[in-house]
């Protein structure tokens, strides 16, 4: 073989290399890493294309976290089925008070105005409110003290025992919030963003209950007040129906993304030990604009 032939195979065969490894996936993958890379913390990112379910992008995801107020949408999930089951119903009322037992020896504890982002609730104690009427701002204003008269009602054990059934394996739903015992013996809600991913797709493809049902749902968290996370870098005609959760160090999304040109994606990003809770919020936001910028420009 002559020379010049043997250096135009060798050519061709590193121009077939550069177009195999040249994938827009990994590249966004690679720089998603990045991104994370500059963020001061620990961080999870699972994207799933629902347009085309082979466009995925997992990292850290069967890594366990503070679940913080993603739980909530598992109780929402339970409260609907519940109310399938026949156990309840969500027009019904009950008389809201402040008062709860920790799981560690029964003590009783209160929920504090000043810990809770929903303070419009605490003017309602004392009055017969709707499970659902609890139910929206618990997803909405993420309210501690509805998810913790809602948890009391539908049991944290069955929620997570749902959660198996939708195929989440890891999350576990035990208490409801500001338990304090709880959470100085390690008893937390827990999460990975593999099953928030799993939960998230069965709410968008109508599997979490009946269809109407998560249309339902759907709804609720579209009209999520607290998007400073994924929706932040997204336009305004993008709509976004997700729950975020946050605590000291700790700042989650979970988010179904409806795009203009008909995409849909799930996308959840967890973090935890955050040094700058603010700069890592805003990076971890920018990750979602990255994201949000290769499904507008992907041609499949």
């Amino acid at each position: 073989m002559s020379t010049t032939r043997t250096i135009y195979l060798f050519t061709v065969l590193i121009l077939i290399s550069a177009c195999k490894t040249n994938n827009p996936l990994d590249e966004l993958k690679a720089d998603i890493e990045q991104q994370i890379n500059a963020i001061e913390g620990d961080v999870a990112v699972a994207f799933l294309d629902l347009s085309n379910g082979e466009n995925s992008i997992l990292i850290n995801v069967d890594e366990k976290f503070h679940a913080a107020s993603t739980m909530k949408v598992p109780v929402m999930i339970e409260l609907y089925k519940q109310q399938n089951q026949g156990l309840i119903n969500l027009k019904d009322s009950i008389l809201l008070i402040n008062e709860f037992k920790s799981i560690v020896d029964g003590s009783p504890y209160k929920m504090d105005i000043g810990d809770d982002s929903d303070d419009v609730i605490y003017s309602k104690i004392g009055t017969k409110q709707t499970l659902y009427d609890l139910m929206v701002p618990m997803i909405t204003v993420s309210s501690n003290l509805a998810t913790n008269v809602l948890i009391e009602i539908v049991d944290a054990k069955k929620t997570t025992q749902t959660m198996r059934d939708l195929g989440a394996e890891n999350i576990d739903v035990l208490r409801g919030v500001e338990d304090i015992k709880a959470y100085e013996q390690g008893l937390s809600n827990s999460t990975t963003a593999r099953d928030l991913m799993i939960i998230m797709k069965a709410i968008a493809n109508g599997t979490a209950g009946t269809k109407a049902d998560c249309e339902a749902m759907l709804s609720i968290l579209k009209d999520q007040q607290w998007n400073d996370m994924i929706p932040k870098y997204l336009p305004d005609n993008v709509e976004v129906a997700h729950k975020t959760g946050s605590i000291t160090g700790v700042h989650h999304d979970a988010a179904i993304v409806y795009l203009p040109n008909g995409k849909t994606y799930v996308l959840v990003l967890l973090s935890k030990n955050l040094k700058d809770f603010d700069k890592g919020t805003d990076k971890l936001a920018n990750i979602s604009k990255t994201i949000f910028d290769s499904m507008m420009t992907k041609n499949d």
